[in-house]
């Protein structure tokens, strides 16, 4: 065994130099406070925070509904499969073997022995087709077989399977927060297209209003029919709003149907408005504990810890593997004596396979697993720098809007006060039409854009659950663990 390993290994490499996974996280967010901060309980809690109750109920139906979600809780019970069909070699395995022969041996295969081949030939010529023997064989017997793990090849395979049965978890609570962030937004949306449609009609009543005015100054001679087509200008953009906003209006509740796992035809919203919902306050925290709290971070780090078995698994495949087998039952001839003593057979068989040259092939695959580890090391690093630039993002974007909202108000509520001292300048024939337009124009574009920012603002507030991960914390991927852990030991049968 000693002659065959040496003869296996000579010529390859089996070190190993392991990448580091991840840098340490900063101590602070350049947008927080450096203070740590309890996380979110739940999903529930932090929609909660909205004071909207049809949000909530649509977010409870998306979490209950949606399709997405329900493909992610199958990947698990795939998983948890795949963990089991790789744990099998642990284990000894048992089968029952019977056997039941009934076969015919002719007369031409024994007759003429000893004779010459002419002699023979002759015999087999002359002997009658029933002069052929008839025998039966019966066998009643268990056959067992084990691989010792003396270098640990299955309890490898073994373990990265479970990791990834603990990394589908972790997915699945990445797949609920992507889509309660989608159901989120589309519901935001509907609300700022409603909201927007509301403004668009009062400016195309009050574009006609000005309009109709005009007409009337016109038949008088108090306007110019110059006057007249740009007010119309004005009027009629913003009539061709309208289209683009119910086409959002419909499309985008269409969508919040389809992420409730409902048909469009059946999903209806009675929202208002989006100003009537509260924007939540959260604390970030700090950078390691988003990090813990990320569960794609947690997903990509038991992909690379599983990764690194697979590695294990491959440098022991180039050592000696030992497989006992074993068969006890009963063979006879005749069926009535296979319950006597004498039909009892048994064999033990202990057999030791090496590799002595394949073609470079296990180097091949130890090399193959080894670039994989690499890659998982990059892509966990890169999930790691990607939950901090989440966060600090959504910091960004929630100070920046609330600063844009604050300053859009007051330019509408300047604007406003512009038009509605245009409008009394037009009754008392003292302005021209070009600086009314003018004044129409920037409070109905600012007007518009109020809304955008509004929106842009609940957005970020979305972006934000999702960097903090969703109400996902180290408790919750304790409570996955051990769910993965009470599916691995469910259904073994009598082993221990």
């Amino acid at each position: 065994m000693a002659l065959c390993a040496t003869l296996t290994l000579a010529g390859c490499d089996l070190t190993w130099e392991k990448p580091e996974a991840a840098a340490p996280p900063p101590e602070r967010f350049r947008a927080a406070a450096p203070k740590s901060a309890p996380s979110l309980h739940s999903t529930h809690e932090f929609v909660e925070r909205f004071r909207s109750p049809e949000l909530t109920r649509v977010i409870d139906e998306a979490l209950a509904g949606n399709n997405d979600i329900a493909a992610a809780v199958a990947r698990i019970t795939q998983a948890d499969a795949q963990a089991r069909v790789s744990s099998a070699p642990l284990f000894p395995s048992l089968s029952n073997v019977n056997n039941f022969e009934r076969f015919q041996t002719p007369s031409t295969v024994y007759g003429g022995v000893g004779a010459t081949g002419g002699q023979a030939a002759a015999a087999a010529a002359s002997s009658s087709p029933y002069s052929a023997t008839q025998s039966s064989y019966f066998s009643l017997g268990l056959n067992a077989s084990y691989t010792l793990d003396i270098w640990g090849v299955n309890q490898d395979a073994s373990a990265a399977s479970r990791l990834l049965a603990n990394a589908s978890r972790f997915n699945r609570k990445v797949v609920e927060i992507a889509t309660v962030a989608s159901a989120l937004n589309a519901y935001f949306a509907v609300l700022n297209a409603q909201d927007q449609l509301r403004i668009v009609n009062e400016n195309v009543r009050i574009a006609g209003h000005v309009l109709t005015a005009l007409r009337a100054r016109r038949e008088v001679g108090l306007a110019t029919v110059l006057d007249v087509a740009q007010q119309e200008t004005v009027y009629d953009t913003q009539l061709a709003m309208i289209p683009p906003l119910q086409q959002t209006l419909a499309q985008q509740s269409n969508l919040l149907a389809v992420l409730l796992g409902q048909t469009p035809e059946s999903f209806s919203i009675q929202g208002t408005t989006l100003k009537s919902l509260r924007f939540p306050k959260i604390e970030p925290g700090l950078p390691s504990e988003v990090l813990l709290r990320r569960p794609d971070v947690a997903e990509a780090e038991a992909k690379l810890a599983s990764q690194e078995f697979s590695v294990l698994q491959a440098r022991a495949a180039f050592f000696p593997q030992i497989q006992l087998t074993g068969q006890y039952g009963v063979e006879s001839v005749v069926w009535r004596n296979l319950a006597t003593p004498q039909a009892i057979a048994w064999q033990v068989l202990a057999m030791t396979t090496q590799p002595l040259f394949d073609g470079w092939s296990l180097q091949g695959q130890y090399e193959l697993q080894k670039g994989k580890y690499s890659e998982f090391a990059a892509n966990y690093r890169k999930q790691a720098l990607t939950a901090l630039s989440d966060a600090e993002n959504a910091l960004i974007a929630i100070a920046q809007t609330q600063r844009h909202l604050n300053l859009q108000e007051d330019s509408v509520a300047a604007a406003r006060r512009a038009l509605t001292a245009a409008q009394a300048r037009l009754s008392e024939g003292t302005i021209d039409i070009v600086t009314l337009a003018t004044n129409e124009t920037a409070f109905f574009q600012g007007q518009l854009l109020l809304e955008q920012v509004r929106l842009e603002r609940f957005r970020a507030a979305t972006t934000f659950y999702q960097a903090l991960g969703g109400g996902w914390s180290p408790t919750t991927r304790e409570v996955e663990i051990a769910h993965a852990d009470a599916a691995y030991q469910a259904d073994r049968g009598p082993w221990p």
